[in-house]
């Protein structure tokens, strides 16, 4: 009995790090690296190449990946599929795409909603001008919650134990003005509850401020933000922030009409 016991372990600890590889792989997937050589994903996942080859072919037979002509692979149809049938990201971004296009047109910035996801935020949506090419944020990725307006806006209302997790760690200067002092910082955050905007001011780069407010879901809790990233230095903050709070209002209200946030309807979660 122990044997098979020991054998069945065994088998659930191989296949935990196949499970565990092949997230990695897909995690490569961000970013700027929307298509990558298989060399690129070995270096990225640092993962053996060999590993990768047959862990990649099992993920493009599942449609998880897609191989290009070029033998480049990129996330797959399939793996979209079920993507999309993510509330947090999919069911928000929709109710809240005509707020942000409003705000986008009316204005003329581009808009920006975001999630937090543990201690950083996951861009969801934006809305800018097609032909500025511009670093970021690119939908799907990752950033720093410090750095930006909408980063600090969902910092300022996460749990104790994440804020503490960001003040403790380093906090990386991206310019001159990025807040890297965690009393500082601290300070920042009980100002955005109590005025509920933020605005971050040249501190990821030397030609943008950023105004963000909060979006609450039906329970009341705060489970995204949204921003509207100034490109003008001239520019009279105060004169977009009521518009900013007012779409952020607008589509708490969209998801309280739509039940999304409530703690009963199992779409909730601690964002």
């Amino acid at each position: 009995m122990t044997t098979v016991l020991s054998q069945a372990e065994d088998r659930e600890a191989g296949t935990r790090s196949v499970v565990d590889r092949a997230l990695t792989i897909l995690g490569t997937f961000q970013g700027n690296r929307s298509r990558q050589a298989l060399s690129d994903i070995s270096r990225h996942s640092g993962l053996p190449i060999a590993t990768c080859y047959r862990i990649v072919q099992r993920l493009v037979e599942w449609g998880a990946l897609e191989r290009d002509g070029e033998n480049r692979y990129r996330v797959g149809l399939r793996l979209w599929e079920v993507a999309s049938r993510a509330p947090r990201s999919v069911g928000l971004q929709r109710l809240a795409r005509p707020y942000l296009l409003d705000l986008y047109e009316t204005t003329g910035y581009a808009t920006h909603l975001a999630i937090r996801e543990g201690v950083e935020l996951v861009s969801i949506e934006r809305f800018q001008n097609p032909r500025r090419v511009v670093r970021r944020p690119v939908i799907g990725s990752r950033y720093q919650l410090h750095v930006t307006a909408i980063g600090q806006v969902l910092l300022a209302h996460a749990p104790r134990d994440v804020q503490d997790a960001v003040l403790s760690a380093e906090l990386p200067a991206y310019t001159p003005n990025t807040y890297t002092d965690p009393a500082t910082l601290e300070r920042v955050l009980a100002d955005i509850r109590r005025t509920g905007y933020a605005v971050s001011d040249r501190q990821v780069d030397l030609s943008h401020i950023s105004v963000a407010a909060p979006v609450r879901g039906a329970d009341g809790s705060v489970i995204a933000a949204l921003s509207l990233a100034l490109t003008q230095r001239d520019t009279p903050v105060k004169s977009v922030v009521h518009l900013v709070q007012l779409t952020a209002t607008s589509i708490s209200r969209a998801l309280l009409a739509a039940g999304f946030g409530d703690p009963g309807d199992g779409r909730a979660s601690s964002v």
